[in-house]
């Protein structure tokens, strides 16, 4: 598979990211993730299709996650793959003590001496960005982290802890994990120019739109269907709108004879995204996916899947109404 750079980091990732939001004990997050020995298959496939790019956090399945993982990746030599976590759905947030405490634990469940790529999982409005960045980069300095990374919020505050990052000498993010597809288009106004100016590399999550763009159903009898309350209400309530777009991805899907899934990654690397993150949790929807890195849409394909989106709400960064964070921000 193809590999690109994350920013001017020099690290270099497979076009897909493979997300472990689906790995960990069942009910400690979803009702719906592997177990430890599927999550470790899920990982062997990934690394045969020749990803190498693997996505978590700490509070993903209280930890779990992170612990799978880095059980599915004992084997392999640490240099031929590429770990990215998170911090910020914790204690402290992004302060100066939960950071330094974070990415311990981290470490620790991961089973490895440093962390590849480390994200914000979101902004802090109560921690000083100055003592943020600080902090990041200390990390960075003892070698515990090798690169940084943040995730949805608003382009002001993104651009705002970047310009901190430099003033002081401190190390900047070099690469943006924001919400992005063909559903949820909101981040093209300011976010994502902000990005595409300072060389920061788009590695988007929920690029399927909780599995929406890749089939003609809005919903399916699946576990995770059933369960998953932060898709419901990141899309249902744009349901009616938004299904006119998963009709045009389905006539795409028809006229160039492959999945709905391969024409919705296909226009992400239309738009310039490094790496999606795919969340499989069966081989062959991981399969589906990397086939996509090859697919290449015409100008006027992009502008048929995007000519029908209307404005929609913000469903990602956080504000300072807890209501809103609690529902829409995992």
């Amino acid at each position: 598979m193809d590999r690109v750079k994350l920013g001017l980091s020099g690290i270099e990732v497979s076009r897909i990211c493979l997300g472990c939001m689906s790995f960990g004990k069942a009910g400690t997050m979803h009702d719906w993730t592997l177990d430890s020995a599927q999550s470790a298959e899920m990982v062997g496939r990934a690394l045969d299709l020749g990803i190498n790019f693997f996505d978590t956090a700490n509070v993903y399945s209280a930890g779990t996650s992170e612990e799978y993982l880095g059980a599915a990746l004992k084997s392999v030599p640490r240099d031929k793959v590429v770990i990215g976590t998170k911090v910020y759905f914790n204690e402290g947030a992004l302060s100066r003590e939960a950071i330094s405490r974070e990415i311990e634990g981290s470490l620790r469940r991961l089973g490895t001496d440093y962390i590849d790529l480390y994200i914000i999982h979101r902004y802090d409005y109560e921690t000083p960005i100055a003592e943020t960045m600080e902090a990041l980069h200390k990390l960075v300095e003892s070698g515990k982290v090798r690169a940084l990374g943040a995730s949805a919020m608003y382009g002001y505050q993104f651009y705002e802890m970047q310009n901190v990052a430099r003033e002081n000498g401190w190390t900047p993010f070099s690469t943006m994990q924001n919400h992005y597809n063909l559903l949820y288009r909101e981040d093209e106004r300011e976010l994502i120019p902000i990005c595409e100016r300072t060389n920061v590399s788009r590695t988007p999550y929920s690029p399927l739109a909780a599995g929406r763009l890749s089939r003609k159903e809005w919903t399916t009898n699946t576990k995770r269907s059933q369960t998953d309350k932060i898709a419901v209400g990141k899309y249902d309530t744009t349901e009616e709108q938004d299904k006119t777009i998963v009709q045009r991805v389905f006539e795409l899907s028809e006229k160039y004879d492959v999945t709905m899934t391969q024409i919705a990654l296909a226009w992400h690397f239309a738009k310039g995204v490094a790496a999606p993150i795919i969340g499989a949790t069966k081989n062959e929807y991981l399969a589906d996916a990397a086939a996509a890195v090859d697919l290449k849409l015409t100008r006027e394909d992009v502008d048929y899947l995007e000519e029908l989106y209307v404005p929609h709400k913000i469903m990602g960064a956080v504000t300072k109404n807890p209501v809103w964070n609690s529902v829409l921000n995992k």
